[in-house]
């Protein structure tokens, strides 16, 4: 399978957040970049097209795209990096 990202992921397993349409949904993020992350859902849900993003350790809210799923895992890009 060939890498299409323009920057290499970091494994992470970190707890965040996952808000929009007024809801929350505690999720773990399994790796990231500058450009977007890996994300592991308790379970396989639809999700928006866009949400905001919030790591647990630093707070700090990322703007989101959605870019594939499988499963209980998205793969999503940041809007604002």
């Amino acid at each position: 399978m060939i890498d299409r990202r323009k920057l290499e992921r970091i494994d992470v397993d970190e707890v965040a957040y996952i808000s929009g349409d007024g809801a929350s949904l505690r999720c773990r993020v399994v790796n990231m970049s500058e450009h977007g992350a890996s994300i592991e859902l308790p379970s396989k849900q639809y999700m928006n097209s866009t949400f905001k993003l919030m790591l647990e350790k630093d707070r700090i809210i990322r703007s989101c795209r959605l870019v594939w799923s499988s499963g209980n895992q998205i793969g999503v890009a940041f809007e604002d990096f």
